[in-house]
């Protein structure tokens, strides 16, 4: 059995405390994130150098097997009004060729304002330009899986008769 693309509500069958993994494709570099295995926050894990599909998939499937990742959060760079551009059919290319190779589930999350919500996060934390270079790929990816983690909170089912809307 392979992989496929799904939507959003479909993780909430996942197992529980399986954990998601948030990617942010690059050209360059994938950047990972992972959640707890309460799927309520997402960590920058690492990042990963692209080097060619094979050896990227293979690095990238490696690393969810470590983890026992159930599924995948990956960012969609949809242009700002909403069209897809040249980096959107890269993406859609990764996972077409990543889905002959897992059986994980894989959501494509709009990733759009991600890097730059994230670069003016550490330029506000005055990190430098090496620094912000190092983490911006994962930390993109953690943003990226938070909202979707966040969006999977809204979905499931509420628990200890808590009121949803205090947190909006």
């Amino acid at each position: 059995m392979t992989s496929a693309v799904v939507p959003l509500e479909a993780f909430l069958d996942l197992p529980a405390h399986a954990r998601l993994l948030g990617l942010d494709l690059g050209s360059k570099t994938i950047g990972l994130a992972l959640s707890d295995v309460e799927r309520q926050i997402a960590t920058p894990l690492e990042t990963i150098q692209r080097v060619k599909f094979g050896l990227d998939a293979a690095a990238l499937l490696k690393i969810a097997g470590k983890h026992q990742v159930a599924g995948l959060v990956i960012g969609l760079p949809l242009n700002m009004d909403g069209t897809e551009g040249p980096r959107v059919q890269s993406t859609r290319a990764f996972v077409r060729n990543l889905i002959p190779l897992t059986e994980l589930p894989i959501v494509f999350w709009d990733e759009r304002m991600s890097t730059l919500a994230v670069t003016r996060t550490l330029l506000d934390a005055d990190a430098s330009r090496a620094k912000r270079a190092a983490v911006v790929d994962k930390m993109a990816a953690a943003y990226i899986l938070q909202g979707a983690l966040d969006r999977l909170g809204r979905l499931g089912p509420q628990e200890d008769g808590e009121d949803e809307s205090q947190y909006d």
